[in-house]
């Protein structure tokens, strides 16, 4: 498959990397671009070798957020349809039953933030900003922003960021949960991969129902969540992952999953 704003490399283990291919637009978020991701996570739900994704972005940005030629032109009706649609496509990515991790390899501003809020893992290189500046623009984060940010790294510094709009380096988001990790931009990919090898190592239905139960248990009251998390272990124990798992720990040697 080609993709006019998308690189897609197919690496060993299942391991799918994109790269968002528009540096001279600073990889923003266009309607293009916004389609060809929602492609992409689409096309790689549906194949079974596909175990897990990489993000990245061509040049000196991840993503530098909306494209403000597009965004300058929207009215209520069309800025409502804009955000649903750049919503929908972070939903996706959310809730993929398949792990996405976010290397973060420059600027990650509005549209671009919100779109690694949504991975599941987010690691950055020490020259990386982060920042929600929608206000600048006299609008205010339509992708999630508000609702992702403030989730993770709580409201009071969800409201700093989106209320001044300005912008913190890769070691101050790892100090406020934003990130989990900080390396040097040669190192990031390499380390993504790495970081996404050890995750699709163990058993899939575990991490698959891992991933569901964090996501759908956040909003949940305590007593709700816990009776999720224990209904999503009794499935776990059921599966054939979970024999394999504890057999192989009994027996010292490392486990042939079948994600079953």
């Amino acid at each position: 498959m080609t993709y006019d704003t998308l690189e897609v490399d197919h690496l060993e283990a299942g391991i799918w990397q994109i790269s968002l291919t528009r540096p001279e637009k600073l990889n923003a978020l266009n309607s293009v671009l916004i389609t060809e991701l929602t492609d992409i996570v689409l096309h790689a739900k549906a194949t079974p070798h596909c175990r897990g994704l990489v993000f990245t972005g061509q040049g000196k940005a991840f993503c530098a957020g909306a494209d403000i030629n597009q965004l300058a032109t929207v009215d209520a009706l069309e800025g409502l349809n804009f955000a649903r649609e750049g919503q929908a496509l972070m939903r996706l990515i959310e809730t993929l039953a398949k792990p996405c991790v976010a290397a973060i390899n420059g600027f990650a501003f509005g549209g671009g933030c919100e779109l690694a809020l949504a991975m599941h893992v987010r690691i950055a290189s020490d020259n990386a900003l982060f920042g929600q500046p929608e206000v600048k623009l006299g609008v205010i984060p339509g992708y999630g922003g508000t609702q992702r940010l403030s989730r993770l790294v709580g409201k009071g510094r969800a409201l700093d960021l989106c209320l001044t709009g300005r912008f913190i380096d890769a070691q101050t988001a790892y100090q406020w949960g934003l990130i989990t990790e900080v390396t040097n931009q040669e190192s990031l990919l390499p380390r993504a991969v790495a970081l996404l090898t050890l995750i699709i190592n163990n058993g899939p239905l575990a991490v698959k129902a891992a991933m569901q139960v964090i996501d759908q248990g956040f909003d949940l009251s305590l007593p709700d969540a816990l009776e999720l998390e224990a209904l999503q272990f009794a499935l776990t124990c059921a599966s054939a992952d979970k024999q394999e798992g504890t057999m192989a720990f009994l027996e010292k040697r490392s486990p042939a999953f079948s994600g079953s």
